[in-house]
Parts: structure tokens; C-alpha cells; sequence
């Protein structure tokens, strides 16, 4: 059942995403990045059709996927190239809808982004640099990040030489606007904080905030590194919107509190739902 649910989301991705490429992106000349960039530019030189291109660079990052990250990404991630090769092949034959680019940077960007964030939720990829981005950040000391802008920055030089340099720095656009995209559809546009209080009122605050944002808070029993005093430490996950009132509440019960706030990407198990 949960492969079905899978294959159909890569199915439903891929075809949010060739729309994106195929009615915005690629009729104006402005590019995705990575393996897809090429793929575009690619087709563009020779006049074949993109799918070939797609599946054809792939094939040696599909292999360093089995290999370095699981056989069920490697397996995720052909599906859905194949699945985005098909979809282009389809609506390759309808007009673009406009003709400025800097419109289909935009929605062509927030189109492929979401297409390509559900491929991602799948648990599969469609460009074989994020492959070798993340084996690099394994061996050495460059991020993932890091890595895709690194290589990204040649294949949006090519797109200036090959389309013109307006349409490169519109490709660069889109690259943001996609990745921004990416981010919402894995994280969702509410995103949650991982809380941390250090305090000497650790009851009160957990019924206050138990009470008043109906969360639950995790007691961690630790001690000071300077005095030795036992220290109890509150752990809760809260959303963007109950952070501010969270701060209110402990700063009320304890002004000398310490407190810590970090974003958290994904959530498994528990109770925590965003919303009431």
C-alpha cells in the first residue's frame, strides 16, 4: 500500500513538474538547475526530446545512488525519471502560457518547486547532483548546499552562454524560486521549533504551557557545569505562531530563564500536531 501511495505521488510530481518546464520554463529559455539544466540545454542543441537527455544523464548518478544511498532511493528515483520523461513528452505539444520570462521564471519556478518537493516527500530525486552533493558532504567539508551551488553555477554559465545572459540570470531565479518551493512542500508552510528552557521553576512553566498551548514538555534532568547544581531542562516542539507566546509564558514564571530555539525539518511519531 505504501509503495502505491508512492509510485502515485511520483506520478502526480513528475507531472506537476513537466507542466512547470514545459508550459513555462523551457519555451522562454529559462532553466532548471542540475541534471534537468542540462537535460534542457541539451535537447535545445540537438532537437531530440528532453525525456532521452533526462534518463541518459542520470544513469551514472542512478548507480552512485545504489550504491552510496539505498537500492529504494535508486529505484524511487528512476521511476520518477522515467514518470517526468513520459509528462514532458506530453505536454511538450501545448503553447506556453506567456511569454515573459520573468513570469515564467516565477511561476514556472513555484510550479516545478512543488512538483518537485512531492517527488522528494516520495522519497525519490530527479537530479543526480543532489547524488553526488550528498556523497561529497559525506567525504568532505562542503555542505550539500554547498556543492549543488557549486556545480549549478557552471550549468546556469552554460545557459548564458547558450541562451544569452538576461535568460541565465532569469534560470537563476527560477533555481531560487524552486528551491524555495522544494522547502515548503517538505516542510510545510508552518514551520515548528524545537524549545529547550533551562529553569528553576521547571513545574510551573510545564503546566503553563501544557495548559495554555496544549503541548506536551519533556523533563531532562542535568546540572550545572560552572556550580554543579542539578538543572531541570524543558524540551518541547512548538510552531511558528505559539513561539512568541511561549517566550511570554516562561519570561513571566522566570525572567532569569534560558532559553533556546531551533527550526526542526521533520517530525515522526508523538502527539504533535500543528494546529488545535
Amino acid at each position: 500500500m505504501k509503495n502505491l501511495k508512492n509510485i502515485l505521488l511520483l506520478a502526480l510530481g513528475t507531472a506537476i513538474a513537466a507542466i512547470g518546464l514545459e508550459l513555462f520554463l523551457i519555451p522562454n529559455n529559462v532553466i532548471d538547475g542540475g541534471v534537468v539544466g542540462l537535460a534542457i540545454m541539451a535537447s535545445h542543441v540537438t532537437g531530440w526530446k528532453l525525456g532521452v537527455f533526462l534518463i541518459a544523464f542520470n544513469i551514472p548518478f542512478l548507480y552512485l545512488g545504489y550504491k552510496q544511498i539505498g537500492k529504494k532511493f535508486a529505484i524511487s528515483t528512476i521511476i520518477g525519471i522515467c514518470f517526468l520523461s513520459l509528462w514532458s513528452a506530453f505536454f511538450e505539444q501545448f503553447p506556453k502560457v506567456t511569454d515573459d520570462s520573468f513570469l515564467a521564471a516565477i511561476f514556472g519556478g513555484v510550479i516545478d518547486g512543488i512538483g518537485v518537493g512531492l517527488v522528494m516527500r516520495a522519497g525519490g530525486s530527479l537530479d543526480g547532483t543532489e547524488i553526488v552533493a550528498i556523497i561529497a558532504d559525506r567525504r568532505s567539508v562542503f555542505s550539500v548546499g554547498e556543492v549543488v551551488m557549486f556545480i549549478n553555477l557552471f550549468i546556469l554559465s552554460g545557459a548564458g552562454l547558450l541562451f544569452g545572459w538576461d535568460k541565465a540570470m532569469y534560470s537563476l531565479f527560477a533555481y531560487f524560486v524552486i528551491s524555495k518551493m522544494i522547502d515548503v512542500v517538505l516542510r510545510g508552510f508552518e514551520e515548528s521549533y524545537a524549545v529547550m528552557i533551562v529553569t528553576n521553576d521547571p513545574f510551573e512553566i510545564t503546566k503553563q504551557l501544557n495548559d495554555k498551548l496544549k503541548r506536551g514538555v519533556t523533563l531532562l534532568h542535568g546540572a550545572g557545569g560552572y556550580t554543579g547544581d542539578s538543572k531541570e531542562v524543558l524540551y518541547t516542539v512548538v510552531t511558528r505562531l505559539e513561539v512568541d507566546k511561549l517566550k511570554e509564558i516562561v519570561l513571566e514564571i522566570d525572567e532569569r530563564a534560558f532559553v533556546t530555539i531551533q527550526t526542526v525539518h521533520d517530525i515522526v511519531g508523538g502527539r504533535f500536531k500543528k494546529g488545535h
